[in-house]
């Protein structure tokens, strides 16, 4: 992947830091325990590291709230430790990405604490300022994400700022140029520094309605999506004026030209919007985004039917752009519970890792997915996540899929820490240790591994296009084709064995798998989560 457009068909391994590997004793993993690490992440067969926020921040909302987009916070290192991983990495041949939170920042940052001093200082318009209403009221109906009024009073300006996120994590006033000139100037740092690409947080949310109109009420059966159940009230709107604005492009189109400066670098958006995938074929092309993905396929939703229509709604909408798709991330139940349930089993966690990097596309695997972590159930006196302190007991928060990376099976915190962790290690997750699995080839780790070196030589699955074919309700089947290969891939989504009418002219090939398929007479046996890859004339 060193040639251009090493993004393009990459896995992308996301490193959440404070639950990766902690060397300091403090409970939190740092920046040495990635590098310490690098060796293990090399071995996956990946392409590329996103290492989510290491910057200085308070940590409101761990690391998304950035004090300083240029520093290492103390809990993380020092900036010579990332120069260090970086250098690592790349020797390992892994590119390094970072995330970058562009719309908003801490109010701890020097810029928000010059703007809220008073209304004429230099930062005065860097961030978003509304006087009340008469009756003192917030100057419209927009709310956040994390839950209630968007605004918050500022009584040294006797003013109301925006934050589309918690009340410390202020929106930046993008309308500003200098506020614009600032970020892309944050962005130029870390190029010159020799990262190969950025992450961008919720990349859609940089500009707002100007005129500060109200959002539109949404109807009580609509109200879903992106964990925003009904007891948020933020499900109650259509958010098309505190986000995604026409605004925006020009931006994205001023850090594509910035990125085009640098030798081979790459960006991924993440988008949330009343659209998502409209919105992510728009970001994405030659003169915006090189990626992008969504939360489709990070819902409750797995079947077969919903993963179909999801990438062929993606598919007809993308005519520039590349995908990048994931079903785990920091933000969302681990994929194996919200999809398996608490039964789920090593033949699930195998049979996702494979689904998802067989789709059209980049892909981002997170940490722990390789191992077939399930989600774990953090009790409330335990809960970090400020989110699901607010939701708690209908919305459990983040911190279930953001417990430590058990790296052995002994001790009470799985070889993470030797101080007390951040979050607690379950012992579902210490019987599924990366030491557990190392030497057991029918382990998830292994098949992870097996499976992504042969992904690598099979030129239909890295760049390949993608075309869906009717089959059984439980089977999810597609044809993926480039430099002269057509793959026919299937996989049985059910705990139960299904037979399917093949295309003539299919061979199986020997392709790493939770079960393996057969093909007796043009049918095809595809055991309960079974996976079928096979070649087509």
């Amino acid at each position: 992947m060193a040639g251009q457009q090493w993004w393009r068909g990459a896995v992308i391994y996301q490193v959440y830091p404070r639950s990766f590997l902690d060397t300091d004793g403090d409970g939190v993993g740092d920046l040495p325990g990635i590098v310490e690490r690098l060796d293990y992440i090399a071995s996956l067969g990946v392409d590329a590291i996103w290492v989510s926020p290491f910057f200085t921040s308070p940590m409101a909302d761990f690391g998304y709230d950035i004090a300083d987009f240029r520093g290492v916070d103390p809990l993380f290192g020092t900036l010579e430790d990332f120069d260090r991983l970086l250098a690592k990495a790349h020797a390992l041949g892994l590119k390094v990405m970072i995330d970058q939170v562009l719309s908003h920042c801490s109010v701890e940052h020097p810029w928000f604490r010059e703007s809220r001093a008073s209304r004429d200082n230099p930062k005065a318009d860097w961030f978003v300022w509304a006087d009340a209403k008469p009756d003192g009221t917030p100057p419209n109906n927009w709310l956040s994400i994390f839950g209630g009024v968007a605004w918050t009073w500022e009584p040294r300006r006797g003013q109301y700022y925006l934050h589309n996120f918690l009340s410390s994590q202020p929106d930046l006033n993008f309308h500003n140029p200098q506020v614009r000139a600032a970020q892309l100037d944050n962005l130029k740092f870390w190029l010159d520094r020799g990262v190969d690409g950025f992450r961008l947080d919720s990349i859609n949310f940089p500009f707002h309605d100007a005129q500060l109109r109200d959002n539109p009420a949404k109807p009580p059966e609509l109200r879903t999506g992106r964990g925003f159940s009904p007891d948020n009230p933020y499900a109650f709107q259509y958010h098309i004026h505190n986000n995604t604005q026409p605004e925006n492009l020009g931006l994205l189109e001023d850090v594509r030209a910035l990125l085009d400066r640098y030798s081979d670098a790459g960006a991924l958006g993440e988008i949330s919007s009343e659209d998502s995938l409209a919105t992510t074929a728009e970001y994405c092309n030659d003169r915006r985004l090189h990626m992008g993905y969504s939360f489709e396929l990070l819902t409750e939703e797995c079947s077969a039917a919903y993963i179909r229509q999801t990438v062929e709604a993606l598919e007809a909408k993308m005519t520039e752009g590349w995908p990048c798709w994931a079903i785990s991330n920091h933000d969302v139940r681990r994929a194996v519970t919200r999809w398996g349930g608490e039964a789920a089993d090593a033949a699930l966690a195998k049979q996702l890792v494979a689904l998802v990097c067989s789709l059209r596309g980049s892909v981002c695997l997170y940490q722990g997915e390789e191992l077939g972590l399930p989600e774990a159930d953090v009790p409330f006196e335990k809960l970090q996540d400020p989110y699901g302190k607010t939701f708690w007991p209908n919305f459990k928060g983040r911190d279930g899929c953001r417990t430590p990376m058990p790296w052995s099976g002994d001790g009470a915190n799985a070889g993470f820490s030797a101080g007390e962790p951040w979050l607690p290690v379950p012992a579902a997750h210490r019987e599924r240790s990366v030491e557990a699995q190392q030497h057991d080839a029918a382990s998830v780790l292994n098949a992870t591994r097996a499976f992504l070196r042969w992904r690598k030589a099979q030129p239909a699955l890295v760049r390949g296009s993608i075309a869906f074919v009717d089959a059984p309700d439980d089977v999810l089947a597609f044809v993926r084709e480039a430099e002269g290969q057509r793959l026919l891939v299937a996989f049985n989504l059910s705990d139960a064995p299904v037979s399917w009418p093949a295309f003539a002219g299919t061979a199986l090939l020997d392709a790493p798998g939770p079960q393996a398929a057969k093909l007796e007479s043009g049918t095809l046996h595809l055991p309960p989560r079974g996976i079928a890859f096979g070649t087509l004339e």
